[in-house]
Order: structure tokens, then sequence, then C-alpha cells
């Protein structure tokens, strides 16, 4: 059996790919083998897969893909290889031989040991580590963590084929790997040293012409895609082939008083270096200018950083050849926020594109956003123009459109790339723009010119992690390669944003004792992150600070108090209430905003910041904004959401509208839901913005209605299986309450969050909190409160088979709710009551209490109760043998649960018709019902019926003879059932030994 990583991701046995793995888990496996024989823990999983936005269901779907990756293992007997090492995470120990990647780094490493003494031996070993790879490694999966990783891999290959072709070549063997070599290349064309063995090769195989030929090619790709020249090893290596220069040749081949340098021959005026051949003629640079007859095209191009990384689409749309004939000029615009790399990348496609536009190269700073400076008029910007084209002071004319009109003339013939950096709008570009040009303008723009009719405009986004791992690297060298998921660390910390990459390399390349961790480790500290993130000559917020010096007073105040919203992204409505201006206005603000590339938009009408962006708001609106302000507004957003969420609460919970606090009169006007469909799309775009504001303003200083908002999502939360959330929630409704020592409120979050536990299946807590809720909530006459209580310690009584108790607790809960009126507790304690009464053998108790359940959630339209007594029903029939009536009331049950997308619920009605169907002798519909049963719970992370499941496969599996699987799922359910600390653990230890 092997681990496969080295092409598609696969458990092997003989070369045969073990099937019952999707990618999803062969990914969680690939991350798990490439950290093999350490703990990697479930969070560390969950950020390697997801990133810095995980699903609610990522912990459930990461132990999904472990027990998927068991069950494979299983199914070729092989175990313990995958272990849990309790809550702190898993580790895979693959054996000596067993993981290929192991095996390609072991080979390798023997064929550098051996490339001195034996060379036949490391060419030998290379070639076999070599031929562990089947294609890209990881090819057939996808992770956030998978496209780095694949880059280093694909690195580790291409660099263990030079060094094979290295000692193939030391060895003779120049003919025999010409063909191999020569794929390679084609493969790898901006390799310089694939390229320079080819060469090589082919000069010792007597085919200098080809030699040459091939060297050539390299220099017109890589002019051609990097706007570079080859380095000096390489132009070395092409002089000498072409004076046939016999070091080339190998040593046993040289004659005695052969120099092993090649070196090629020397003007006096040849520039020098230090080592190599003289400076290229053909390379463009401060020392060719210097010594350019004044009669050469112009050139004022900026210096081409030579770190310069990604943007791989960008270059190519900006490089691609023009396809109509127009003779109007080519004007592209490239805006993007301050730090996105608009000039690095205009000069970096300047630099490339000089062999197109022969007549030379321009650029100006138009100064839009430069400290100190106002932008450069348009007449001073023609005048330098013109200026750079070599035309005299005294020959330009003073008007500005005079000079317009000289500037034309000399473009209508000269092709040449133009770099206007630094623009402040439209109307400082529309007189620099040419008539009929052959000419390229490149523009950059902190804004959208959306005025500039006729201009391509390329907005840049962020770098990926690909391309920003890339730039890193390139700027620190090798230990950004030694610590690569510290360095994803910083990326993530730096939001992916140019600059900040460039300047935490730089601070890491210059202190050569500082780790990647510990730099990650600064970065995190969020209220110096920003000063992390500057140099002497540059820093992040003082990039910002420009573009945000150019709004006008309105738009900077709501730019800076969109800083004090908690969550990820704001749609107008909640801008208006923060800022306290009107909907029109704040989707004005925040538009322009947008243009201003000051925020983003990942879709209509919702509006985000890069993090880096927002905590520059955050500071400024500190430094700005009055406390008291700040506190206001924070209240307006606050209020904003808790009446919006109760409108669209009311809603779609109506028959509970009674059982909320009443909310004083809103001191902005609350626009209505036109109906179900809106106010369900408002709670799902908003959800992750209640909880992070509720969580924010438990904390605030002044008094918030945080208990109204809990207790305003409570329905919908446990509706939709939003069980995290509701944790967090009502843990700060919980701290809001006892800070403002409010005992009412402190008793709903106790009974709330008991009830959450208890949903959760953590039952312990469940139980705990909800005996704090019962004392309270009795000490303070809160019966409504104190009845939901009850009926969470009647829950976990009866999970726990504590029938009795269970009956005794229903019983209070229900006296409560018929005194406070409570219609809709009756109807949920009556359902409880009615499983208990037939549980403890009153069967026509339990029946009547089930019908006036089902009865009541009708008239009060709760769809959700009526499908939690129709699945009761279900449970009672099954027990009595009435196999027909479970069976349609299960599948009721699923059928409404599906209508309402509560998917998790639903679980247990698929759990219900599994049991029927097994109870009916139909194993194979029990196996269908139960497998979707389980999909279900793991993707919503129901643990209970996760375990029920589980156990209800591993009983029909028994059933139909296929005891390895009926062993499988056994265990499953006894670690989940075992996890929940309830009895249905001992049945299952009993029916594991039945299975022997």
């Amino acid at each position: 059996m092997r681990f496969r990583v080295l092409g598609t991701v696969e458990i092997a046995v003989d070369g045969v790919p073990v099937a019952g793995t999707a990618p999803r888990h062969r990914a969680v496996l690939a991350y798990l083998l490439l950290n093999a024989g350490q703990l990697v823990s479930a969070e560390r999983i969950i950020d390697a897969m997801w990133g810095p936005t995980p699903p609610d269901t990522a912990r459930a779907q990461i132990h999904a893909a472990v027990t998927a990756i068991r069950r494979a293992l299983r199914s070729v007997q092989v175990e313990g290889l995958l272990e849990t090492k309790s809550a702190a995470g898993y580790v895979v120990r693959p054996g000596l031989g067993d993981f290929d990647l192991a095996e390609f780094d072991a080979l390798v490493a023997l064929g550098h040991a051996r490339a001195t003494d034996d060379p036949r031996g490391a060419a030998q070993a290379l070639r076999t580590a070599l031929g562990l790879w089947r294609g890209e490694a990881l090819a057939d999966v996808a992770a956030d963590y998978v496209a780095g990783t694949r880059a280093r891999l694909g690195e580790k290959r291409i660099a263990t084929i030079e060094r094979l072709i290295e000692v193939e070549l030391t060895l003779g063997r120049h003919r025999d790997i010409i063909d191999e070599l020569a794929d390679h290349a084609v493969a790898n064309p901006l390799r310089e040293r694939l390229h320079a063995q080819l060469v090589l090769a082919l000069y010792r195989s007597g085919r200098q012409a080809d030699a040459l030929g091939a060297a050539r090619t390299f220099r017109a790709q890589l002019a051609e895609r990097q706007g570079l020249d080859p380095g000096r090893a390489f132009l070395a290596l092409e002089q000498a082939v072409l004076r046939d220069d016999p070091s080339l040749a190998l040593p046993e081949q040289r004659s005695p008083n052969t120099d092993h340098t090649p070196e090629p021959p020397r003007s006096d005026n040849a520039p020098k270096t230090i080592d190599g051949p003289p400076v290229a003629s053909d390379r463009t640079g401060a020392a060719h200018r210097r010594q350019t007859p004044p009669t050469s095209p112009p050139n004022f191009l900026p210096y081409d950083i030579p770190d310069f990384a990604g943007r791989v689409a960008e270059l190519d749309q900006l490089t691609a050849p023009r396809t109509d004939d127009t003779r109007a000029p080519n004007v592209v615009v490239l805006d993007g926020m301050a730090g996105i790399g608009k000039t690095t990348l205009a000069v970096h496609t300047a630099h490339r594109m000089t062999d197109r536009f022969p007549d030379g190269g321009l650029f100006i700073d138009l100064q839009g956003h430069t400290p100190g400076s106002r932008p450069i008029d348009p007449g001073a910007a023609l005048e330098l123009l013109l200026r750079q084209l070599g035309i005299p002071a005294d020959r330009i004319p003073m008007p500005d459109a005079d000079r317009g009109a000289m500037w034309r003339a000399e473009l209508a013939t000269r092709a040449l790339v133009v770099v206007l950096d630094n623009a402040v709008d439209a109307e400082q570009i529309w007189p620099l723009l040419p008539g009929a040009s052959p000419s390229l303008l490149l523009i950059t723009s902190r804004r959208r010119l959306l005025d500039l009719d006729g201009a391509q405009a390329i907005s840049l986004d962020l770098l990926s992690s690909v391309d920003a791992i890339a730039l890193f690297g390139r700027i620190v060298g090798e230990r950004a390669a030694a610590e690569p998921q510290d360095v994803l660390d910083v990326l993530r910390l730096c939001g992916f944003l140019p600059l900040a990459v460039r300047i935490a390399a730089a601070r890491l390349h210059h202190r050569p004792r500082w780790s990647v961790a510990y730099l990650a480790s600064r970065l995190r500290d969020q209220q110096h992150r920003l000063a992390e993130l500057s140099t002497a000559d540059r820093g992040v917020a003082a990039a910002f600070a420009l573009s945000y010096e150019y709004l006008t007073p309105d738009q900077q105040r709501v730019f800076r108090l969109l800083g004090l919203h908690p969550g990820r992204d704001i749609d107008p409505r909640a801008t208006a209430a923060l800022a306290d201006i009107s909907d029109r206005a704040a989707e004005e603000h925040l538009e322009e905003l947008l243009d201003a590339h000051m925020s983003a938009q990942h879709e209509p009408g919702r509006y985000t910041q890069h993090d880096l962006l927002r905590e520059f708001a955050r500071a400024t609106a500190a430094a700005t904004e009055p406390l008291a302000d700040r506190e206001a507004a924070t209240t307006r957003l606050f209020e904003h959401y808790l009446y919006h969420a109760r409108a669209a609460v009311d809603l779609l919970y109506p028959y509970n509208t009674d059982a909320r606090t009443p909310l004083p009169e809103p001191t902005r006007p609350i626009a209505p839901f036109r109906d179900t469909a809106a106010a369900a799309a408002w709670l799902a775009a908003e959800r992750a913005n209640l909880v992070s504001t509720t969580a924010t303003a438990a904390h605030c200083a002044w008094p918030l209605r945080v208990s109204d908002l809990a207790d305003t999502l409570r329905v919908y939360l446990d509706g939709n299986s939003r069980h995290s959330d509701a944790a967090i929630l009502h843990e700060a409704a919980l701290q809001a309450a006892r800070r403002a020592h409010d005992r009412d409120a402190e008793g709903r979050a106790l009974t709330d969050l008991g009830w959450t536990a208890w949903r959760r299946g953590d039952y312990p807590v469940a139980e705990e909190l909800s005996r704090q809720a019962v004392e309270l909530c009795g000490a303070t006459g809160m019966d409504r409160e104190e009845a939901r209580a009850w009926n969470t310690l009647g829950n976990v009584a009866a999970r726990r088979r504590g029938f009795e108790s269970a009956r005794e607790y229903y019983a209070k809960a229900l006296e409560l709710a018929h005194g406070s009126d409570n219609r809709v507790g009756q109807a949920h304690v009556l359902g409880n009551l009615g499983v208990i009464l037939d549980l403890c053998g009153l069967p026509a108790d339990a029946d009547d209490h089930l019908n006036r359940a089902l009865t009541l959630h009708r008239e009060l339209g709760n769809r959700h109760g009526e499908a939690l007594v129709l699945n009761y029903i279900g449970l009672v029939h099954r027990r009595g043998g009435n196999l027909e009536q479970a069976m349609r009331h299960h599948r009721q049950s699923a059928e409404l649960y599906a209508a309402q997308n509560n998917h998790s619920d639903r679980a247990a009605a698929l759990n219900g018709l599994g049991e029927t169907a097994r109870a009916a002798g139909d194993r194979a519909g029990a196996l269908d019902e139960h497998a979707a049963a389980l999909r279900l719970a793991e993707e919503n992370g129901n643990q209970p019926e996760r375990a029920r499941a589980a156990e209800g496969l591993a009983r029909a599996h028994r059933d139909l003879g296929n005891l390895d699987l009926a062993r499988h799922h056994a265990e499953q359910a006894l670690t989940g059932w075992s996890t929940l600390r309830v009895p249905e653990a001992d049945d299952v230890r009993a029916f594991l030994e039945e299975l022997g």
C-alpha cells in the first residue's frame, strides 16, 4: 500500500487506487501527508482547506474526511496509520517506502550525496526519484493550501531535473539526453539553467549552429515574456559557443592549457564587471544610456524591479497585440487601491513592450496622490513630455492648447510607450491623449476614470496566494521556503496587498535574526499592524492617507465611520444609519468610495473594505471623531440591525411574536420587508453581521440592547441550525446582562444558552446552564423562561434514559407554560411529554399528548414544530409495530424540514425512515436513508443524529452480512455516542461484542 501525491492524490495497492474517497477527502489526506509524523490540529486543517473564510460546517467536513480516509484504509486491511490525538488533532504515519514524496526526497538526497564520487549512482537515484512523478502534484484536489504547495513541489521537481542533467553531462551522455532536455526546455521556457544545459549538450554533440539557435530562442522568449536579458553566465556560455571555446569540452577532452572559464574578447570601451563577460550591448539600463549617442530613442522609464512577481493575466492582457486596424492610440488605465502595485505593473509592462515601440519610452508622475504636492496641471505635464522627446524649451509654445497640438503632432508618427502615472482624474488626462498614433499609453490612478471614454480599464485586485508567495520568496530568499505555513500567515495579515507584502518581506530580509513566524506574531498585533507595515520612506498607512485626503469631507466621514462597523460587509441602509444620513446619500457615498478604491464590492448592493484599509479607517475615526459621536454612530447601527431583524423575524415566525421582548419606538424609520422571501434573504445576508455586531456591542462601555437582539434572533438561528452563531449571541447577551445587573435578561440568556448546548449535543453544559436558569427565573417570576429551562432539562434526562425524571421536568414545564399562556411552549412540551409517556408504557396518553401538540402547532402556523411532532409520532408508531403509519409520518416530517431548508433536523426524520425500513425488513432502504441522514448530520454538525445514522448503518450492514462495514460504522457510532456520554454507547459496545 502506498500514499501518492506526486500526481493525483491516491491510496494505491499494487498501483491500483483505492476507491471510496472524494476530492475533498483526498485534499485533507494530502495535507496530513505533507505534514507526516506531525500532529496537525483541526483548526490548522480548516485554515489550510478554506483559508480565512471557512464554512460553518468546516469541522464536520474535516471529521467526515478523516472518517472516509479511515474507511478506505480499512478496506485494504490497514489500521492505525491515521491517529486521532484526542482534541489535539490528527497525525498520519506512513511506513518506510509507503509515501512517494518521502521516497522522492530520500532519493534526491542520495543523488546529491553521490554526485561527486559516484555520478552514475547519482544519476540512477535522481532518475528513479523523477520516475515517481505521475503528472502535476496534487493534480485532482482543490483547497486553499494547494496552489502554493503545488508550486513548491513543482520547483523541487524541476530543480531535480536540472541536477540530473548536470550529472548526465558530467558523464558525457550529452547525445543521449538532447531529446529529453529539449522537451524540458519547451515546458519551462524561462528556466535559464535548463536552456543553458541544452545549449551545452547540443554544442558537445557537434551541433554548434543548433546550440546558438537554442540560445537565441531563449533570449527571445525571455525578452518577450519578462522584458529581460539572460544572466551573465548564460551570455558567457553563448559567447563561448560562438567562438568554439575549448573550455566547453568535457574535462578529459580539454588541452592542458585550456582555461576552464569561457571569456569573450573584451574591447577597451566595454563596461567591466567583477566577474563574467561585459554587459551585453542590447541591455537597457543606466550603463547603456550613458554610452548611447544622442540620436538614440529616448528612454525615461524608471527602474524595473527585478523581483516582480505574478500579474500573469494582467500582463497577457496588456501585452496582447492589437487586432484592430484603427489609428487610435492604445490607451489603458490601471486603477486600484493604494499599494496594489499599479505603477510597478505599468513600468514592468512598458519595459517589456519597448521592442514593439521602438521610438522610446516616456514616464511622468502626474502627482495625483503625492504627499506635499498638488497634481500637475496638463500644460506643465505636456511641457515635460515634449522635453523628454528632445524638443528644446525655446521651441515649446506657451499656450496649453498649442502644446497639446505639438504633442499630438509629435506622436502621430512615433511608436512610443508612455506611462502617465498617478493621475488624479480624467480631466487631467484628456489633454495628454494623442490623436492618431501607433503609441501605447499606460495610465495609473487610484480612482476609476469613468469619464475617459475609449480607454481600456483594468482594475487591479489583490495578489493571489501563489503570486504573493512568489513575491515574498524573491525578496526574503531561503527563509521563506523553510517556513511555508508562517509565510501564508504573514501574507494573510498583509491582506495580500503588494505594498504590504513588500514592506513585510523587506523588514524580514534586513533582520537576519527574525524568523517568518516572529514577523507574523508582530503583525498579529492589530493595534500596531499598520506601524509594522511602514519604513522610513513608505508605509501602507501613508499610502492610504493620501487617498483619504482626496475625498470630500462627507466622503471622509462615511469612510471613517465604516471603520466602526464590526462586520465584513455593509449595505447602504446600514450605512445610512451609521452616518445618520438618507439611504440615497449613503449609496452615493459608497459608490464614490468604490470609485476611489476606498471600498470594494463583491456583490451588488454590498460593500466591504480591505482589512488594512478598515484598520486605517478605524484608527482615523478614533483620532478624528469625538467619542460621543462614535458611540452615537455605533448605537444607530446596532438599533438598525435590531429593529430590522425584529421586523424580519416577526414576518417569518408570527406565531412567536408575543414571546419576544417588546421594543420601544425606533429613532429612525424601519423599511418594511415586502414578503417572507425578502425577510429571509435579509437575515441570510446579514447573519454574520448581526452576530459580530452583537458580540462587539456586548463589550461597549455604554448600554445597548444586546439581550433584545439575542432574543429576536433565537428562533431564526435555532430553526436554521445555526447553533454556533446562537452560542456566540447568547453568551454576549449573558455578559451584557450581568454587567448591567439585568436579572431578567440574564435569565433569558441562561435559558437560551442551555437550549443551544442541548442542540449542540453538550448535555452536561445544557444541564448546568438550565439549572441556573430555573433557579434565577423562578426567583424573578419569569414563568415563560423557567418553562423553557425545565423543558431542556427534560430533554437531557430523556437522552440519558432517565424517563421518570424527564416526565417530571416536562410536567413542570407544561404547568408553567399553561400559567403564562405560552401556547408555543405548551405545544413543544406536549410533544416531548408524549414521547416519554410512550416510553413509560402509556401509549394512549402518548397519542393524546402528541395529537394535541400537532394540532396546536398547526393552529399556530409553526411548521418547524409540526415537523418535529410528526417525527415523534413516527417513532411511537414504529415502537408500536405500526410501520406503515411510522413511514408516512417520518416522510411528512422529512418533507416539511426540506421545505424549510432545515437539513440538520431533517437528518432525524431520515434516521426515523431508516429505522422503520429496517424494522420492515428493507435493509437496502435502511442503508439509503441512514446514509443520507449521515451526510446531512455531518454537513450540519448534528452530533446525535450522526451517531444515530452510523449505528443504523452498522445494524443494517450486519443484517446483510457485511460484517466489516458493520464494524466500521459501529465504531463510528461508538465514538459519537461516547463523546455525547449517553447510554447508546453501551448498546453499541454490546453490538460490537456480538460482531466479534
